[in-house]
């Protein structure tokens, strides 16, 4: 049975007829094709997607939904038209039995709808039992199900008015109530649900709303408009921005990904048998005397050993491919629907010649371009909405897994990679894998496109095609040599950038230091010249660009010249003709794509394949042994990698459960890293070190997180007010409380910048007692603090009526006077215990221990009263120099009233908040983009040079426009005997016009890059000088994550990022001018249109910069805490994993970067809202374009209409792109606003002045007055230091003692110029020091200051170690101070300073270094900033300060016959 006779018995409905549809100015379709195709397309897809949709539904179960009206009404809707099918059935049965011959399609058709409306009514109430708030598939069926019943619609509307008398009554109405029903089904498919029963988002108080959007707003990105809106109204903030998908989430994702690479890094681990040799005891069998008999077992261990590289692809693959899958079908269909165009375009030309076509073919085709240029749209946005939401997961991945291991790794392993290595493989890395899951599908979409387009070209040119082929085919090694070559100088730019900011970030954290060498323009020269060989580097790579950006515009019109001129050549009787020419160059505007991306597309996987190694080696480094540490306790040897020799060697030692254990030794003998080992921080090479219990240790450099002070002493434990308190004041910390303008809720910088050495060194006390656990490890806690804290510290913590009393400790000490109270004592020498005992035992042994102490003790000790209980209270804070904590209060420059020593709570009410706030975040501005930050960039390039670059795109675009124009006068040229006569004229015209367009192009890519060059070079100089000249109060307040920033991203995005993104922008603006001018001189009428969807777009544009600029900075503002979290993280592992706080910096950091990607995703998705409506506003165009010369077809030339639609075809992309760089230039021309703004700071007084009167050798005796000195830290607060008037001769040596925070180091700031004085003056040899330029002062005085930092040049280690060390010195932090020491012998002045520079060496290094100052410097006035009194003991004077007044000065011998300050502090210390 035929199709016919399927449809009507006698075949009087045929199928199809072209008369009736086709050539026709009224076309319909036959009954016969609406009865069956338009009725099965609809079930046919229904039924065919069914299958897999329920299968989805089953797997992705979302919860219930409750039944609500939206949903009655689908359900009632769906039965409803179930029944009208139904209907339609026994009506053709009613007929046929009253003998009626009934077609079976009036049978087959209405039962196969009805039984697919019965399924769509059952997947509707599927849906709402899995969750779905709102169906794509359902919304599809219902569109196509309405779209192919409006043809038959109209059919019948038709058939009804012209053939009254044949109209079925039944079943016309049964089809119009059918067509109603469909309608309603549609628009409520475009209604969404309400969520789920205990869904997220119910809980969440800010939900993302895609996951209860309705499909429609769901592909057009509705759903953010809401965000928009806001972000319109007023700039957008924090709690604006919605909670994550539960998808997106760190704990969602980052599991997975380890999951899947501790599954890879099985595979290739294969067991290996080893040997073991074991002692054992026999169980029973014994000698005669009882002795068990000794025998050895062999033991076969089975160890894993690794037989390849884990691969990382693999893992990634695993984790993210599922749902990265999905972007490569939406590109599948993509790329088809991109050959849509041209071929449009070739009907529509044919249109306009065949002028006996009807009209209604020119609408059918404007109407089809229209519609299949939106379906690519949303199609497209959807591909990267999936590409950028997998890039964000594995960015959170990423960095997720690397902070899991920087937890984990040896330490061997962190020596392989500095803490900068490891951050950028979370900023770097990261980022590049981003950017290439945007792209990473043209691998195999660029081949398909270029396949796809050679064929219609081929169809459309023959052979002449293959010449165009050959000059892309020659391009692409053109671009590939280039890419290469960019790729060895981006390794060499990296590794200068590495270099400059490895030396800014040490610039950076010792910049005191820097300041009272006086040593910023060395360092600032270093910089300087790290940087020129970088912009050296920078200009080869902008010629190269250069070179890339000419093929890259050149490339497509050389491909049109050589086919076009190969096409008229070969064959004279070839014409060029309107169709011919504007397809071709269509269709080479789509192949420039695929080609000009496989090349990046390529280099971006190298990129990040070199980005995958350096992730998989970080990954695969090993991790340290839980079993280093276990329970029974036998000798031992360590070193800190498994290949060094031991660095600890036959360690055996057994410390009884609650014992206070002293450890002594020389530096370096290995005693911080017994307590290393003890924490399994080192490599066990034999034996096994076992504890009991939970393990509090004490770093020796503490390690202060960025938090409040009670966060950092609280550590993630829960509060317990009566034991902090008492813990606050064992550790002497009261007084702290006062002064700090917060209370314990004063934020603590960066690595703590805002307390002194010794409070840092109390709170991390604080912190190990806080946590009440059973073994303390404290490493040396007590050598930052002065005698009489420590003393307290020792007595009120650690001594044997201490809080820590019953609990096991072990203390690395310096302070002998603490020896005696000590259970057991181990003395260690080289790596090896070589005594241990209680301190009589030791005594008696007349040992090493003896010899040690007779020669460093004051062997007329006497006991010391037991007055110290009091004085705790009345410590004041050690405010060292400008660490002054007051530096940052908000307070009205009263001093704190006294409190109660435990009324912590009263202390802290008195303070604001507000004043506990130390470091600025880096703030996020708002608002636009100030025109004056564009015109500050054109200054820094130049004037003349922008004004040239901008007239020289202009000569590209009006070359480029010619060239096309001519083409389209070229087609349009008559035809002769079968023949164009003046094509040899006109293909010499086009080709010179293109010439002038490749000249234009080079020469304008050159000055944009050199310009960018010049101006980058501008911007770091000012920068990196205004931020040298900035006082120290300005590097407490700004984090260094912030500075660093600006050094290294912000730099970066001046340096490569904002030149590329002027050239796009100049050539995007100038190719939609350039387009809407062609469609404008083609057709007039276009002018209507154009102005209102100017500014439609305009104003879509504006309202999402607004937003998406505002997106940014709020995702560039949380990106910081991220890193810096990280960085803190890196230097405290060993203190995070002896407390076993894995988990919460975990969980932190996680928060962290969900925080970041809660700013970014929002970010993205407007990036997809923008470009729907954008591509929308092109589409329009294209289709006005496309009907206007439909309408003016009579009077138009095939030649121009083509030229015309042919740009309207790629205004889109333009526009698109145009607005993307500007956006992309707001956000990035912000990063030259940051730099200029530490313009704007304040600056410390001029380094040296023009006319000094300064005598060449001053000062020539070291004679210093201070006369009447005082200064404060801040405008707002009382003097520090106040009316101090002391003369110093030349020669003398003078100690300066005072409780902590009396102003010792005030007044060695004020004599520095670090804070200038408030009143009096200080005169060097007759010099007032004020009226001197700072580096003149500073260079001609010397300190050694208390916070050792920069690595000067090696020869000062030489001289130092000939004239001071006379053993060899490990690197140990111990010998910073001894380090300090070498630079002060190496620059021989009249007056040094030492700040506290003896605490943490042991007393041996500390007499050595004494006598070398002595020796060498006895000629020189020495001030000595004391925290052993017995250093100063013989000084010519002692300057005793208190409350930053001067209370004594007189000789020690006079000053302890005084019985004052003086008398008390001797005598706590047991010196008298």
């Amino acid at each position: 049975m035929g199709i016919d006779s399927f449809c009507s018995l006698d075949g009087s409905d045929p199928f199809w007829d072209w008369n009736r549809t086709w050539q026709t100015h009224n076309p319909d379709l036959t009954p016969c094709f609406q009865n069956t195709v338009l009725v099965w397309i609809p079930c046919l897809y229904l039924w065919l997607f069914a299958p897999f949709y329920i299968l989805y539904l089953k797997r992705n179960d979302r919860g219930y939904i409750c039944m609500t009206h939206l949903n009655r009404a689908k359900t009632v809707i769906g039965f409803t038209l179930w029944l009208i099918c139904w209907a339609d059935v026994f009506y053709s049965f009613w007929e046929r039995s009253h003998g009626a011959a009934i077609a079976p399609v009036y049978l087959v058709s209405p039962t196969m709808l009805g039984v697919t409306m019965l399924l769509a009514t059952f997947l509707i109430q599927y849906e709402r039992m899995k969750g779905v708030q709102s169906s794509g598939v359902m919304l599809n069926f219902w569109l196509i199900a309405i779209v192919c019943a409006t043809v038959t619609f109209r059919s019948k509307i038709l058939h009804a008015l012209n053939e009254p008398a044949s109209v079925n009554v039944f079943k016309y109405t049964t089809f119009y109530i059918y067509y109603t029903m469909l309608l309603i089904s549609l628009i409520l498919a475009c209604l969404s649900d309400q969520p789920p029963l205990f869904s997220q988002a119910v809980k969440d108080s800010n939900p993302c709303p895609e996951s209860g959007a309705s499909f429609l707003s769901r592909i057009t990105f509705w759903w953010i408009t809401g965000l928009m809106v806001t972000g319109y109204k007023r700039p957008l903030e924090e709690k604006d921005l919605w909670s994550l998908n539960t998808e997106d989430k760190s704990q969602r994702v980052v599991p997975q990904l380890v999951r899947r690479w501790d599954q890879e890094c099985n595979k290739v681990k294969r067991p290996v048998d080893k040997t073991l040799y074991s002692p054992k005891r026999a169980a029973r069998g014994e000698k005669k005397d009882g002795q068990p008999i000794e025998e050895s077992e062999i033991l076969l261990a089975k160890t894993l050993q690794k037989t390849g590289e884990p691969s990382l692809f693999c893992a990634l693959c695993r984790t993210f491919g599922p749902y990265f899958l999905v972007s490569s079908l939406y590109k599948i269909i993509h790329d088809i629907l991109m050959f849509v165009g041209p071929e449009i375009l070739r009907l529509l030309i044919q249109f306009v010649n065949d002028s006996s076509a009807p009209t209604w073919h020119g609408y059918f085709y404007t109407t089809l371009l229209f519609v299949c240029t939106c379906v690519q749209t949303l199609i497209l946005q959807k591909y990267f909405h999936v590409c950028f939401v997998t890039g964000m997961r594995l960015r959170t991945a990423i960095v997720g897994a690397v902070y899991r291991k920087a937890l984990v790794i040896t330490n061997a392993a962190r020596r392989t990679s500095t803490v900068g290595e490891i951050v950028n493989l979370m900023s770097v890395d990261a980022q590049r894998f981003m950017d290439l899951i945007t792209y990473i599908n043209m691998i195999w979409s660029a081949p398909l496109q270029v396949i796809l387009a050679l064929y219609f070209l081929w169809q459309n040119l023959g052979p002449s095609v293959l010449a165009g082929v050959a000059v892309m085919v020659l391009m692409v090694p053109v671009n590939a040599v280039i890419a290469m070559k960019t790729k060895t100088y981006q390794v060499a730019q990296m590794k200068s950038k590495d270099n400059r900011i490895k030396l800014m970030n040490e610039v950076l954290n010792g910049i005191k230091v820097l300041k009272l060498y006086a040593w910023e323009l060395a360092f600032k020269d270093k910089v300087s010249a790290i940087r020129e060989s970088e912009l050296r580097v920078l200009k080869k790579t902008a010629y190269l660009g250069a070179v890339s950006t000419f093929t890259w515009v050149c490339a497509p019109f050389l491909v049109a010249l050589s086919t076009f001129a190969v096409y008229v050549l070969m064959d004279e009787h070839n014409i060029l003709d309107a169709q011919k020419a504007f397809v071709s160059l269509a269709l080479f505007n789509i192949l420039r794509f695929p080609l000009n991306m496989l090349p990046m597309v390529i280099s971006s996987m190298v990129q990040a394949s070199v980005s995958m190694k350096r992730l998989r080696v970080f990954l695969s480094h090993e991790e340290l042994d839980e079993d280093n540490v276990e329970r029974p306790a036998i000798t031992a040897s360590f070193s800190w990698s498994k290949d060094d020799s031991p660095t600890l060697k036959r360690i055996h030692v057994r410390i009884p459960e609650g014992a206070l254990v002293a450890v002594v030794g020389h530096v370096g003998s290995g005693k911080s890293s017994l307590l290393s080992a003890l924490l399994g921080e080192m490599q066990k090479q034999e034996g096994s070190v076992s504890i009991k219990g939970s393990v509090a240790y004490v770093p020796q450099q503490a390690w202060i997180q960025n938090a409040t002070l009670k966060d950092n002493i609280l550590f993630g434990r829960d509060a317990k007010d009566s034991w902090y308190q008492k813990v606050v004041e064992a550790c002497a910390l009261l007084p702290d409380l006062e002064i700090l303008p917060g209370g314990d809720l004063t934020e603590i910088g960066e690595k703590g910048v805002n307390l002194s050495g010794g409070q840092k060194q109390r709170v991390s006390v604080a912190r190990a007692i806080y946590c009440n656990c059973a073994v303390y490890l404290l490493d040396d806690p007590l050598s930052a603090v002065d005698a009489h804290v420590g003393k307290h510290i020792f007595e009120k913590v650690i001594g044997p009526q201490g809080l820590l009393q019953g609990r096991t400790r072990v203390l690395v000490t310096h302070g002998l006077s603490f020896l005696p109270q000590a259970d057991l004592i181990l003395v260690m020498v080289d790596g090896e215990i070589t005594e241990m005992g209680s301190y009589t035992e030791l005594l008696g042994r007349q040992g090493a221990f003896a010899e040690f102490l007779r020669t460093y003790t004051n062997t007329e000790q006497e006991e010391v009263e037991e007055s110290v209980g009091g004085e705790a209270g009345l410590l004041i804070s050690e405010l060292l120099s400008c660490f002054h904590a007051s530096v940052l209060s908000h307070s009205t420059g009263k001093t704190p009233q006294k409190t109660e020593p435990n009324d912590v709570a009263a202390a802290k009410k008195a303070k604001s908040t507000e004043a506990a706030r130390l470091t600025e975040a880096d703030k996020a501005n708002t608002g636009r983009v100030k025109l004056s930050v564009f015109w500050e960039y054109m200054k820094a390039i130049g004037l003349p040079l922008s004004i040239f670059s901008i007239f020289l795109f202009f000569c590209h675009h009006l070359s480029s426009l010619g060239s096309n124009y001519w083409l389209s006068l070229w087609t349009d040229d008559p035809v002769i005997n079968n023949t164009q006569p003046n094509r040899e004229m006109r293909l010499g015209v086009y080709g010179a016009l293109g010439l002038t367009q490749g000249i234009a192009v080079f020469c304008y890519s050159v000055a944009v890059s050199v310009g960018g060059i010049l101006a980058s070079r501008y911007l770091h100089q000012t920068m990196l000088y205004n931020v040298l000249r900035s006082p120290m109060s300005f590097f407490e307040r700004t984090p260094s994550g912030n500075l660093v920033n600006r050094f290294a991203k912000e730099t970066d995005t001046i340096d490569s990022v904002i030149p590329s993104i002027i050239k796009m922008f100049m050539g995007s603006m100038f190719n939609v001018l350039g387009s809407c001018a062609v469609i404008l001189i083609a057709t007039p009428l276009v002018a209507i249109i154009i102005p209102p969807l100017g500014l439609l777009y305009f104003f879509v544009q504006r309202f999402y910069v607004a937003s998406s600029r505002q997106l940014k900075r709020l995702e560039s503002v949380s990106r910081s805490p991220v890193y810096t979290h990280f960085n803190e993280t890196l230097l405290g592992t060993s203190v995070i994993r002896a407390f076993g706080e894995q988990q919460r910096f975990i969980r932190e950091s996680d928060g962290r970067v969900d925080h970041n990607q809660k700013a970014y995703f929002p970010s993205i998705v407007a990036n997809r809202w923008l470009a729907v409506r954008l591509e929308f506003v092109g589409n329009c165009i294209v289709a006005f374009a496309a009907l206007f010369a439909v309408m003016a077809r009579d009077s138009l030339s095939p030649g121009i209409m083509g030229l015309s639609i042919s740009y309207a075809l790629q205004v889109t992309t333009y526009l698109n792109w145009l607005v993307r760089m500007s956006s992309e230039l707001e956000t990035n021309i912000v990063a030259v606003e940051k730099v200029k703004e530490y313009g704007d700071t304040e600056k410390e007084a001029e380094w040296r002045l023009e006319h000094s009167t300064l005598p060449a050798g001053w000062p020539t005796t070291g004679h210093i007055e201070i006369r009447n000195f005082g200064l404060r830290y801040r405008e707002d607060l009382e003097l520090a230091i106040s009316d101090i008037s002391v003369n110093i001769e030349g020669g003398e040596k003078v100690g300066i003692v005072g409780r902590t925070g009396a102003g010792k180091s005030s007044l060695t700031l004020g004599l520095f110029r670090i804070i200038e004085a408030a009143q009096g003056e200080i005169c060097v040899d007759g010099v007032n020091i004020a009226e001197l330029g700072l580096h003149e002062l500073r260079s001609r005085i010397t300190i050694i200051p208390q916070v050792p930092h920069l690595n000067t040049p090696k020869q000062c280690w030489g001289k130092l170690l000939l004239k001071v060390m006379h053993y060899n010195i490990s690197l140990l932090r111990k010998k910073n101070g001894i380090k300090y020491l070498a630079r002060a012998l190496l620059r021989k002045t009249k007056i040094l300073v030492l700040d506290e520079a003896t605490a943490a060496v042991d007393l041996e290094t500390d007499n050595l270094i004494q006598s070398t100052i002595r020796t060498q410097f006895e000629d020189c006035t020495v001030l000595t900033i004391a925290h052993r009194l017995n250093t100063i003991m013989d000084y010519t004077r002692v300057l005793v300060l208190d409350k930053g007044q001067m209370a004594e000065f007189d000789s020690p011998s006079n000053l302890t016959a005084k019985k004052g300050i003086f008398y008390k502090m001797a005598k706590d210390s047991g010196l008298v």
